[in-house]
C-alpha cells in the first residue's frame, strides 16, 4: 500500500517536533455481507475500507490522527496533525530506518471468498433456510447471514518495525424462530473462521441450521430454570466466553495499570483451581482472532496467563508494555485505521484436563448443564459477572434430564475459577465473537473443554 522510502519520511516528519515514537497502520479492507429472512434476500452489500493511522507519542502524551488520503500529502498532513497534539517540541531531524520483518503465515487460505460468485454465498444461505424448516412446522421464522472480509494491514513505526498481514475471515450463521404454547423460543447458531471459502467444504452448514431449530424446538417443552446456587456442567466450546469476560479482560495489561484489574498484583499467586492453564493464542490457525501480527506489527504468541492455577503474566500492548520495561506480547489490537491500537485478547482458552465429560455429569447429583452461554458483562476492578444462559438442562441424579427456559447465571470471575473441581478432556473452541472495549469491537475466539464449577447462581423464574 504504502512504499518503504515514503513510510520513512512520514514517520521522520511525525517526530520531527521532538516526539519519541511514531507509527503508521495502514489498511486496505473489501468485505462481503448478506443477509436473509425467510426466505428472501434482503441485503447483499460489498463495501472497501481504505486509509491509515498515525500515531505520535511524546512522554506520557498521545496524538493520533487518521486520513483516507494514503498519498504523501494525506500522510504527511496527518502525522503533522498527530505531532502536534502529543507534542510542542523545538524541531530536528530523525532517519527512520525500518527492517521488514518476514512474513509470517498463520491461516493459510485455499480459496478467496472474493473471488466467488455472490449467487453462490445466497445459495448457501437459502440451503440453510431449507433445513431449518424441514425440522418441524413449529418453526415459523427463519434468518440467516453470511459474511467474508479479506484484508490487508501494514504496520510501521519508528522503532525500525515494517510488518505487513493478509486477514481472511468467512462466517456464516442463522437464527430459528419457534411457536408453541409456551410463545415463540428461539434457537441460533453460527460458524467462523480465519480462512477463505474452504470454510464450507469443513463445516455442514445444514447441520448449523438443523441444530439451531433443535435448540428452538426443544425449548417449546422447557421448564423455568431453579434459583439459586448450583453446581453447574459447562459443556465444551460453550462456556469459554465466561473466561474471555469473566478473568480474560481482567488481564489485560491496561486494566492493571489503572488499578482497575482484580488480577493487579497477583502474579505468581495461585488464582484459580490448580486444575486450571489459560492461554491467549493469536497464533491458532483458522480460529476466529488468529492473527500473524498484532496491529502494532509485533508477531502473534502463545501467551500462557494462568498456568496450574497460577497467575504467570498479563496480556501487553506496545505502550504498555513500554512504560513498564515489558515486551509486547502480540495484544495490541484495533477495530480499524481509524482507532488507536489497545490491549485485546485473540483467542483465550482453558486447556484440557483428565475427565470424561459423561462422568463429570455423572458426579452431579443435582444441579444445571449449560450447552450454550449467551452475552453477558463483567466489572474487571470485581470481577462480577452475569451471562444469559441460551441452552441449558437439569440434571438430576447424574443425568441430564429436562430442558430449562432461559435464565442468567451470576457469580465473581476469581471465585468461579476457583470452584472449578473436574475438567474434562474435550477441548473445543466455541462461536466465533466480537469483543467489544471502550467502543471498538475486534475478532476473538474462545473455548474449554467440559467442566464442573462446584457452585454458581442461577438467575431462573422456578419457584
Amino acid at each position: 500500500m504504502i512504499e518503504q522510502d515514503l513510510l520513512q519520511r512520514v514517520l521522520a516528519a511525525a517526530v520531527r517536533t521532538g516526539a519519541d515514537f511514531a507509527e503508521v497502520y495502514a489498511e486496505d479492507k473489501r468485505s462481503t455481507s448478506v443477509a436473509l429472512d425467510d426466505g428472501r434476500v434482503e441485503q447483499v452489500t460489498s463495501g472497501r475500507d481504505r486509509g491509515a493511522g498515525i500515531r505520535v507519542i511524546k512522554g506520557d502524551t498521545t496524538g493520533f490522527a487518521h486520513t483516507a488520503d494514503l498519498s504523501e500529502a494525506g500522510l504527511r498532513a496527518a502525522a503533522e496533525v498527530a505531532a502536534a497534539a502529543a507534542s510542542q517540541g523545538d524541531g530536528g531531524t530523525r532517519t527512520i530506518a525500518l527492517t521488514r520483518s518476514p512474513g509470517r503465515v498463520v491461516s493459510p487460505v485455499e480459496q478467496y471468498p472474493d473471488e466467488v460468485r455472490k449467487a453462490d454465498k445466497v445459495a448457501l444461505l437459502q440451503r440453510m433456510d431449507e433445513s431449518a424448516r424441514s425440522a418441524g412446522s413449529s418453526i415459523v421464522q427463519v434468518s440467516a447471514g453470511y459474511g467474508d472480509s479479506r484484508k490487508h494491514v501494514l504496520i510501521a513505526n519508528t522503532d525500525g518495525v515494517w510488518a505487513t498481514d493478509e486477514q481472511v475471515r468467512t462466517l456464516i450463521r442463522i437464527t430459528a424462530v419457534a411457536d408453541g404454547d409456551t410463545g415463540m423460543q428461539t434457537g441460533s447458531q453460527s460458524a467462523g473462521h480465519t480462512m477463505g471459502f474452504e470454510l464450507f467444504n469443513k463445516i455442514d452448514v445444514d447441520a448449523l441450521a438443523r441444530d439451531a431449530a433443535r435448540q428452538a424446538l426443544t425449548k417449546l417443552n422447557a421448564r423455568p430454570a431453579p434459583s439459586g446456587a448450583l453446581p453447574v456442567v459447562i459443556k465444551q466450546g460453550s462456556g469459554g466466553v465466561l473466561f474471555h469476560e469473566a478473568c480474560g479482560h481482567g488481564l489485560e495489561a491496561d486494566a492493571i495499570v489503572k488499578g482497575a484489574s482484580v488480577y493487579q498484583g497477583k502474579r505468581g499467586e495461585l488464582v484459580a483451581s490448580p486444575l486450571v492453564t489459560l492461554v491467549d493464542d493469536g497464533t491458532m490457525t483458522g480460529e476466529w482472532g488468529a492473527i500473524a501480527f498484532d496491529d502494532e506489527g509485533h508477531a502473534s504468541q502463545y501467551n500462557v496467563l494462568i498456568e496450574n492455577g497460577v497467575l504467570t503474566d498479563y496480556m501487553w500492548d506496545y505502550l504498555r508494555a513500554r512504560n513498564e520495561g515489558r515486551k509486547p506480547s502480540g495484544n495490541g489490537r484495533r477495530q480499524s485505521y481509524q482507532h488507536m491500537p489497545m490491549v485485546r485478547m485473540t483467542n483465550t482458552y482453558v486447556l484440557n484436563g483428565a475427565e470424561d465429560p459423561d462422568d463429570i455429569v455423572r458426579a452431579t447429583d443435582y444441579g444445571v448443564y449449560v450447552a450454550k452461554l449467551g452475552g453477558g458483562s463483567v466489572n474487571p476492578a470485581s470481577g462480577d459477572f452475569v451471562f444469559g444462559m441460551t441452552e441449558a438442562y437439569l440434571i438430576e441424579n447424574g443425568e441430564i434430564t429436562e430442558p430449562l427456559r432461559e435464565g442468567n447465571l451470576m457469580g465473581n470471575g476469581p471465585q468461579v475459577l476457583n470452584d472449578i473441581d473436574l475438567l474434562g478432556n474435550d477441548f473445543a473452541m466455541g462461536n466465533p465473537g466480537t469483543c467489544g472495549k471502550d467502543g471498538q469491537g475486534v475478532p476473538v475466539g474462545d473455548g474449554q473443554p467440559t467442566l464442573r464449577v462446584k457452585s454458581m447462581t442461577i438467575g431462573g423464574t422456578a419457584a
